[in-house]
Order: C-alpha cells, then structure tokens, then sequence
C-alpha cells in the first residue's frame, strides 16, 4: 500500500510525495491520519536548512531530505500482535510521527483520546501543548506566584492559559505584535504588554509590587529576549527557556542577571523529559496528554482559537513557502486535513 507524506526535499522546499507504507510489526500501531499540527517555528528552521534543530549535539547540521510532523491524531487502523493499549478503530494522539497519511509507531507513541467533547482538530495540537505544559511544570510554579509569558506564538498562548489554570496571579503575556496580546488578554491572560517599549521593564516591575515575575516562560527563541526576562524576574525566580535561541550569541550577564540573583535557568527540551514514569515537575507524553484533555473538556484550556487554517496536504508547498518568507504574520495554528486527499481521490 502507498500513501502520500510531505517531504522538505532541499531547503526551502516541500513537496507532497508518495511513500510505501509499511507493515505494523509486533508492537505497532498503523494509524490513518485525521490531521497534523505545523510547529511553525521548529518547521521553519528544519526547512530552511538552519543548524542545531536537534537536542542531540551529533544532529546539529541539518541534512534533506526531512520529515517532520510530531503533533498530530487519527484512527487505529491495524496493531500488532503484541498491542495491547489501543484497539482497531480507536481515536488517538500520535507524537512524533510524520506529516504523512499513515504512520506506524510503536504503541508508546499512540495515546488514546476517551473524551468526546475534545475533536480531532483540537486533539492534532495535544503534542505541541506538551511542550508548554512541561515548561510550566519545570518550574514548580505555584498557587498565587506571578508568571510572565515572553512571546505569543503557539507555545506561548498555551503557556498564558496553563499558568492561569496551575495558579498563577498575575499572568503577564509580552509579544510585540497587537493580536496576539489581545489573543493572549482573552485567554486569561491580567496584562498583556509590547516589550519593544521603553517602560515595559518599569510595567512588569509595577503589576508584581517591583519584584519582578516569580516565573518566566520564555517562548520567543529570540536571544535578545532572554536578557530582558532575566531583569523583568524576581529574586530566587524561576526562568524556563522552552523557545532557547538556535544561535549561540547571547547578552545575558550571568553574573549580575543569574548569579547574584539566585535566579534558575530551566531547560525544557522535551527530550529530557521521562519516557516511562512521571515525577513531580516533569511528567511522561502520556500523563501530559491526560491532563491537557481534562483541561480542554474543563474549558480551562481553549485550543479551538489558536487554529487559524486548515489545509490540504495538497497545498503543503504553497503553506511552507508562506512559513519561509512571511513568518511573522503565518497563523498561529496551521493543520493538514489528510482525509481531503482521500475526498479528492473519490471524485
């Protein structure tokens, strides 16, 4: 059997090609996709060629063709012998799998969705919301400590609503462009503020009674961003770097921004977190998914108004080229609807 999986050829370049699809072994699951999530800002760098797209130090130099795609829910169509978690037919969450019409996995990448009120679409972004999730848990936030969000992309409109939900008071959201802090003001979000003006450090210091924020998700990527979070934190803060630049120039002063300030720096490259039994501050995909279900059917999480388009993987070259050349103003939410191509097969 052959499907169709998009391929970033060279750089700067998608492609919708036809691949086999292989048969499920002993402990895999063969799902039919329904829809994948494009991770604008990890998409854009593999796609354009840029280095360190990989945790892993022997990964750093991007090589084509890629395949990308981590986010994303379908249906069971096969499993192997040894399957036992999921069933033929069931509705699931797949992570780390490709943009592609069927993707086989071992078992311990499928989770199964048991909420109906949660829909596909939503469910596509489950494995992105993972990402933000294990930013906040990594900084033990706690009942009533502020947090500010710096960048409102995906990630950070996520960050804005897990931090109300876990507790936090004040939530400062910080992006430059005027939507999204408006995006991130109706998801919960006390203050919403442009970090590019001259007194954003005195508006943070002024809503945390000049303590800076306890907690900082800094979602940005952008190096010059970091700096500025680290004098917007409080003493003994927290600053979780879930956007950390790909570049390896930066302006912090560790001495006087970190050091003397008793200030943390977390990582959060979700591949440090656990594989197979959650701890506190870090939990496995699977009891993340579990949670971020519960929060989409509790109304605490609002994923429906970060999906901005909905495409044909058809249309992946025209959708990628748009993420090379305009990233600033690509959606924040993008899906691949990949039941289209079997709509446009039957007519």
């Amino acid at each position: 059997m052959t499907g169709k999986q998009i391929v970033f050829t060279k750089p700067n370049t998608a492609e919708l090609l036809e691949y086999d699809v292989q048969k499920p072994g002993e402990y895999d699951v063969s799902v039919r996709m329904l829809y994948t999530a494009v991770s604008a800002g990890t998409e854009r760098a593999n796609i354009m060629g840029e280095k360190n797209v990989s945790g892993m130090r022997e990964h750093c130099n991007t090589k084509f063709p890629r395949m990308l795609g981590y986010s994303g829910t379908g249906i069971v169509e096969k499993i192997g012998s040894r399957v036992t978690s999921v069933k033929e037919g069931d509705r699931v969450i797949v992570y780390f799998g490709n943009h592609r019409q069927y993707n086989v996995v071992n078992e311990e990448k499928v989770y199964p969705i048991k909420y109906h009120e949660v829909s596909s679409q939503e469910a596509a972004l489950m494995v992105i919301a993972c990402f933000p999730m294990l930013g906040v848990r990594r900084t033990r936030l706690e009942i009533g400590e502020s947090a500010l969000i710096a960048g409102l992309g995906i990630l950070g409109l996520m960050a804005v609503q897990i931090c109300r939900a876990a507790g936090a008071v004040p939530v400062i959201a910080s992006d430059p462009n005027p939507r999204r802090r408006e995006l991130a003001l109706a998801m919960g979000a006390d203050y919403a503020f442009d970090p590019f003006e001259p007194d954003f450090y005195e508006k943070v210091k002024e809503v945390t009674n000049q303590q800076g924020a306890n907690v900082v998700i800094e979602v940005s990527g952008v190096n010059t961003a970091i700096g500025q979070v680290l004098d917007c934190t409080a003493k003994w803060g927290r600053v979780s770097l879930l956007g950390c630049s790909r570049n390896l120039d930066n302006n912090v002063d560790f001495y006087h921004q970190v050091h003397a300030t008793g200030i943390s720096l977390i990582g959060t490259n979700n591949m440090s977190r656990p594989e197979l039994e959650s701890r506190p501050g870090s939990w496995t995909y699977q009891d993340d998914c579990e949670a971020l279900l519960k929060l989409v059917c509790s109304g605490q999480l609002d994923l429906n108004s970060l999906i901005g388009e909905i495409h044909s993987p058809a249309d992946a070259p025209e959708i990628y080229s748009r993420l090379v050349e305009d990233y600033q103003n690509f959606p924040i939410g993008v899906l691949f609807d990949w039941s289209s191509l079997e709509e446009r097969r039957s007519k």
